[in-house]
């Protein structure tokens, strides 16, 4: 198991704080390590790598699509993306390196995403 699949594993499905839970390499624009059968088509990839860098403003106003499915955004700044749908929502965050995505249900508590990436930017500083 991978440090990135470690990190995953301890700091976010352990916890239940998450569902499911993947991290992409911008520079790679692929999922380098991802929970137990979530898969992140390279469409939503690119496209989550995309929203950072150009589209922030459109997916706070209109949400965004992930895997057939519609989100609307709650909250978003250049570093993180807060989205719901019923009965649960979708977490994007970034780093200089990597972003972190994951889905969560009703009672979870996803800001822990947040924590996550701390300790991934840490770990590749």
């Amino acid at each position: 198991m991978t440090q990135l699949q470690a990190l995953l594993n301890d700091s976010l499905i352990r916890t239940k704080h998450v569902e499911n839970a993947a991290i992409i390499d911008i520079k790679e624009r692929q999922v380098c390590a991802s929970t137990f059968g979530f898969n992140v088509p390279p469409e939503n990839v690119l496209n989550l790598i995309h929203t950072f860098y150009k589209n922030l403003l459109q997916v706070r106003r209109g949400g965004l699509y992930f895997k057939e499915k519609y989100y609307k955004c709650v909250r978003a700044d250049e570093h993180s993306i807060y989205l719901q749908n019923v009965p649960g929502g979708l977490i994007v965050v970034k780093t200089k390196t990597f972003i972190l995505v994951a889905t969560y249900g009703v009672g979870m508590y996803p800001s822990v995403c947040v924590e996550a990436v701390e300790k991934l930017g840490k770990k590749n500083a």
